[in-house]
């Protein structure tokens, strides 16, 4: 079994393609949110309208009431940021293309009977996107047990 390569040197890679092809893609996100009893499962795949090939890139996923306290049984490439923030890596996304599905579940204390949950991209990989407005959604979350999709 050969070593596996450092994890800083590959993300530099990544970066350094990115920034120094300049290229445009344009990211957007769709997926699903259900809540019940405090407990979210939400379900996300990145796409890449394109022209270009992304790298990498990273999604935040922000909601309107605090995670509890704890672990989160989050997504390989994910990492709770605040009390109310969580952002993932999407991998490498390919022009007209779509990425792999980022799955995860938080709780929230004190079963809320609602939470909004916005979605939004962090780092585009360098490339440029003239059309922000597909990678920045609010979704209204019930606590039904209803799939809530975006």
């Amino acid at each position: 079994v050969g070593a596996a390569p450092e994890v800083g040197a590959a993300q530099e890679t990544g970066v350094a393609e990115a920034a120094g092809s300049a290229g445009e893609a344009d990211l957007s996100y769709h997926g699903s949110a259900v809540m019940a009893g405090g407990r979210v499962d939400v379900r996300l795949t990145p796409r890449n309208h394109g022209p270009a090939d992304v790298a990498d890139s990273t999604v935040r996923l922000r909601w309107s009431a605090p995670l509890a306290a704890g672990e989160q049984r989050l997504a390989a490439g994910c990492a709770r940021t605040g009390r109310q923030e969580v952002v993932c890596r999407t991998g490498p996304l390919v022009a007209d293309g779509v990425g792999e599905q980022i799955v995860m579940r938080v709780w929230l204390p004190g079963r809320p009977a609602e939470v909004t949950m916005a979605v939004d991209t962090v780092w585009g990989g360098g490339a440029v996107d003239r059309n922000r407005s597909n990678d920045r959604q609010t979704v209204l979350v019930l606590d039904t047990g209803d799939a809530y999709f975006f």
